[in-house]
């Protein structure tokens, strides 16, 4: 199986952002909690340069707090303060405001340094499709400015928008790696709805989530359970393979339509009826 999705509007946005990145003097690289690893674009490095980066992880509220303290450790250990928030819902967007506006004191400490006059800090919004760009962006202006959805695509184009006296923000379309070589990798976009659905086969991705979910259980079922899939479906996913399952549950409850039943428990992650589950551990605590 192959996942691969990059769309022409993601390549022409994508080389009109490096042009404006020679203004931005922050860099806000947003990931999504439950795949803070596959949500990692490799060029970001190349695009960060020698700018400031805030790093921001939304969607903290789909996975445990026990979860969230471990990432915070591991960011921690590599270098790295990891903004938790909960973009929709406004939670932890004050902190990220602090530490864009704190860049910017230091930029115009450096200008007034050089006999500048000050100016508001320019800040770039960079990850992912649909790992919740938008809504961080309504959240800082505090008003809804930017179309958000839960889906991948919705933003195409780039555009700076003023959050205050101090700040200005570009918006840019989800970014993308021209090739996803990690197959895995991709699997979990394609679960979190952070790649497009042209790429993926909906009943290949949500068999691959019940294997990938299990064998996180069986890692550490203190931050990963997969007990609201029997409270969901009354069948339990013991002894048995994601596909065995996947058709089980079409049996039981869907008629037998196995692509309603992928769809159906591929939105039920997605929206939290699972309950709170990542896709993904710190790597240096298993």
């Amino acid at each position: 199986m192959k996942i691969q999705w990059y769309p022409g509007h993601i390549a022409k946005a994508e080389r009109a952002l490096k042009e404006q990145l020679k203004k931005v003097d922050v860099v806000l690289e947003v990931r999504d909690a439950r795949i803070p690893l596959a949500t990692y674009h490799p060029q970001m490095p190349i695009w960060v340069g020698s700018k400031a980066k805030v790093l921001v992880i939304n969607r903290m509220d789909m996975i445990p707090p026990q979860l969230r303290a471990l990432w915070e450790q591991w960011f921690e250990a590599q270098g790295e303060t990891a903004y938790f928030t909960n973009a929709e819902h406004g939670q932890g967007v004050d902190d990220v405001a602090a530490a864009v506006q704190n860049a910017g004191v230091q930029l115009n400490q450096r200008r007034f340094d050089r006999g500048m006059l000050p100016r508001p800090v320019r800040a770039v919004v960079i990850g992912f499709p649909n790992v919740g760009k938008s809504a961080l962006i309504n959240r800082l202006l505090g008003r809804r400015v930017v179309d958000s959805a839960r889906r991948a695509g919705v933003t195409r184009s780039l555009r700076w928008i003023r959050i205050s006296e101090e700040i200005e923000l570009l918006d840019a379309p989800g970014v993308i790696p021209t090739r996803i070589s990690n197959l895995e990798n991709a699997i979990k976009l394609a679960i979190c709805e952070d790649i497009g659905e042209a790429a993926y086969d909906n009943q290949v991705v949500a068999a691959a989530m019940v294997d990938l979910l299990t064998g996180l259980q069986a890692t550490d079922e203190s931050l990963v359970s997969v007990s609201g899939f029997k409270s969901r479906y009354k069948l339990d996913t013991a002894s048995t393979n994601g596909e065995d399952y996947l058709h089980g549950v079409a049996k039981d409850r869907y008629q037998g339509d196995v692509e309603r039943t992928a769809r159906q428990m591929l939105n039920d992650f997605r929206t939290g009826v699972l309950g709170q589950l990542a896709l993904e551990l710190p790597p240096t605590f298993f």
